[in-house]
């Protein structure tokens, strides 16, 4: 009776366990899906500051990339400029060079005395330019092609082709086919003493001109030496400034690599970026259909809480029931104990009744059996003393 009353309790429980663990999974499941959002959520905040980094250094490089081919080019451009102020000063110093020898070119139409004297003026005014520390580097400067250089510059000196010069008009006079033109504006009719005085007052000026020329070429040596300096100076800083143009360049390279690369790793970033974008728009869409069927699922367990409230208070009523039905039953199987050791008892009772009255027969058995043996003792006896009498007689 006992176990026919608690097979209907036993389903009841185990549904209430099956809701219980089903509201805790389902209760999981939602708060699962909210962190899972919100980690969703902090990698896209991450991932977009990302982006914004590595957008931000890419036009950093671009700048970069801009300010250094700005400033190359600003340096080509004032390499240029410097060039080109060089050439324009480099033809002007060859073009005085050239006006200068053709100044002191001495005139080679007719050969005559005068014109030699007016030669070897010149090449000594040169030579006393070379001995005298003032000397013009000719093979640095370009002189034009009709300049006309003695043979004898280096030998040459001008107080010997003077004494020299005089000797001849002493000893031979002066010839007849000099030139008119050294002597225009002069009588014809003055003697060779007079000429000669004219012709040394005349020496005296060509060499005060020609110190003055010398002056003029000292200061256009120095001023050389100064353009050669500032030559020297320029070639420097343009060395300087192709190294740092090279430099520029390798860095222009680089900052290229490096660009390409940030663009490359931008690209693969705004890949991730665009394929994070779906992931988030997959995760959103999956996030509002998690929260539809935890709305449902909230309506349902809400449902299943008030059945299960209900089936707590039946479960509740049955256990009372079940305590009441246990009680009852409990005491009628006490009442039924009670009953039992009374009948124990009685059965003892009548067992021992019973072996005594067992041990009983088994005494009138033994009685009747010693009656039976007596009784047949009793006949041999009589046999017996039949049999003796018999034998006596």
């Amino acid at each position: 009776m006992i176990t026919a009353l608690q097979q209907p309790v036993s389903p009841t429980p185990m549904k209430e366990h099956f809701l219980i663990e089903w509201t805790t999974e389902s209760i999981f499941k939602g708060r699962t899906a909210i962190m899972r959002d919100r980690k969703q959520r902090c990698l896209n905040a991450e991932l977009e500051a990302k982006v914004a980094d590595l957008v931000r250094q890419a036009e950093e490089v671009i700048r970069d990339q801009q300010e250094v081919r700005s400033q190359s080019i600003s340096t080509q451009i004032k390499s240029y400029e410097e060039e080109d102020d060089y050439n324009l000063r480099h033809p002007l110093l060859s073009e005085g060079t050239v006006d200068l020898h053709s100044e002191t070119k001495p005139k080679t139409k007719n050969v005559d005395p005068i014109n030699k004297v007016q030669n070897k003026l010149h090449s000594a005014s040169k030579g006393r330019k070379s001995n005298s520390r003032v000397k013009l580097k000719y093979s640095d400067v370009q002189t034009a092609s009709d300049v006309a250089i003695p043979e004898d510059f280096s030998d040459f000196s001008l107080a010997k082709t003077i004494s020299k010069i005089e000797g001849q008009l002493e000893e031979e006079g002066l010839p007849d086919y000099i030139d008119d033109g050294i002597f225009c504006g002069v009588s014809e009719d003055i003697g060779t003493e007079a000429q000669i005085r004219f012709l040394k007052a005349k020496l005296h000026v060509m060499q005060e001109e020609l110190d003055n020329v010398v002056c003029e070429c000292n200061k256009k040596e120095d001023e050389i030496q100064d353009l050669k300096s500032q030559l020297k100076n320029s070639e420097g800083d343009c060395m300087r400034q192709q190294r740092t143009i090279n430099l520029q360049q390798s860095q222009t390279e680089k900052y290229k690599t490096l660009f390409e690369e940030a663009s490359k790793k931008c690209d693969g970033l705004q890949q991730q970026l665009s394929s994070v974008e779906r992931e988030l728009e997959d995760k959103r869409r999956l996030q509002k259909q998690a929260a539809a069927s935890q709305s449902a699922m909230e309506v349902r367990l809400n449902r299943a809480l008030e059945e299960a409230e209900k089936y707590k208070l039946e479960l509740s009523k049955l256990k009372q029931n079940n305590k009441d039905i246990a009680n009852e039953e409990h005491k009628k199987i006490e009442v039924l104990k009670s009953e039992n050791k009374k009948l124990e008892r009685q059965k003892g009772e009548l067992m021992i009744g019973f072996k005594k009255q067992l041990k009983l027969i088994d005494v009138l058995k033994r009685q009747k059996m010693h009656i039976e043996a007596a009784k047949m003792l009793s006949f041999t006896e009589e046999e017996f003393m039949k049999a003796l009498e018999w034998g006596n007689k």
